[in-house]
């Protein structure tokens, strides 16, 4: 396992304005460590850091520049949602976050512990964190309490809706709120939240499943499952988004379920860029 890389944000949640706002900062050839960039960004120094963090936690820059698919969204002539108007954005985004793997807690909650519970306690969550993040990964000697106790709260402020589902104004502002992914039960106790993923786009499952499983042919039932478990959907809603797939793409996507075998089979070679395009030409 790679090394694990907890902190880096700040203890600030990714707010729904601050990625289009670095990736205008990044685009204007500024850099964070410039003495004006709190200035230029109209934030804290502390928030200047988080911003960096975030685009590069969500893929969208790296040490050499912006990635392609932050041009794809951002740009302000040709970006498909600058503003993330479209609920598609914040599903593509999420999955972004977890598949890029830049911040350990995310990849590590959403699917390795999430395949084993779905019922999320924080001190369960921060046990089993050190467990497999840095005792079984060799890195015993990197982990720190209140560091990881601090990255599972800013990541529950990034998603989570509290009791009764109602969403308030500070957490409204938090990038992921409105997916509605995580719900408070009970204090410190948490749920992933599958009442209904209707709103999960196919098309933006596509496009994870083309990124996630570049360059294959086919895909078993159960690695696709296992990429579902992102979005919190169920087996029914997961057959229900891969039958629109094949009504979607009927030349090129085919379902295949034989002997109990069930997997996804790509008879063409589908560009992922593309595909988002057609969801945002269609939406």
């Amino acid at each position: 396992m790679a090394r694990p890389i907890f902190s880096g944000h700040e203890s600030f949640a990714c707010k729904s304005h601050w990625l289009k706002r670095g990736y205008d900062f990044v685009r204007g050839e500024n850099n964070f460590n410039d003495d004006d960039a709190v200035v230029r960004l109209g934030v804290g120094k502390n928030m200047v850091a988080s911003i960096k963090f975030w685009l590069k936690a969500i893929g969208l820059l790296k040490d050499t520049g912006l990635v392609d698919i932050s041009d794809h969204l951002f740009d302000d002539e040709n970006g498909k949602d600058p503003y993330l108007e479209d609920v598609g954005t914040l599903w593509l985004l999420h999955f972004l976050l977890i598949h890029t793997d830049y911040a350990t807690i995310y990849k590590t909650t959403f699917v390795d512990y999430h395949r084993q519970r779905n019922i999320v306690e924080k001190s369960k969550l921060q046990n089993y964190i050190k467990h497999v993040c840095f005792d079984e990964a060799g890195y015993k000697n990197l982990y720190n309490d209140n560091t990881v106790k601090r990255d599972i709260g800013v990541m529950l402020h990034n998603y989570c809706v509290k009791n009764g589902g109602n969403v308030n104004v500070e957490d409204s502002n938090s990038l992921f709120a409105p997916l509605n992914l995580v719900c408070e039960v009970d204090k410190d106790t948490y749920r992933f939240n599958y009442d209904t993923r209707s709103d999960v786009p196919s098309l933006i499952f596509l496009y994870a499943l083309l990124v996630q499983f570049e360059g294959r042919s086919s895909i078993s039932f159960e690695d696709i499952a296992e990429l579902a478990l992102i979005f919190c959907l169920t087996n029914n809603d997961l057959l229900n988004i891969i039958n629109h797939l094949c009504d979607l793409y009927p030349s090129e996507i085919v379902f295949s379920d034989v002997a109990g075998i069930k997997e996804l089979q790509f008879r063409a070679t589908l560009n992922p860029n593309k595909v988002l395009d057609r969801y945002y030409e269609e939406n």
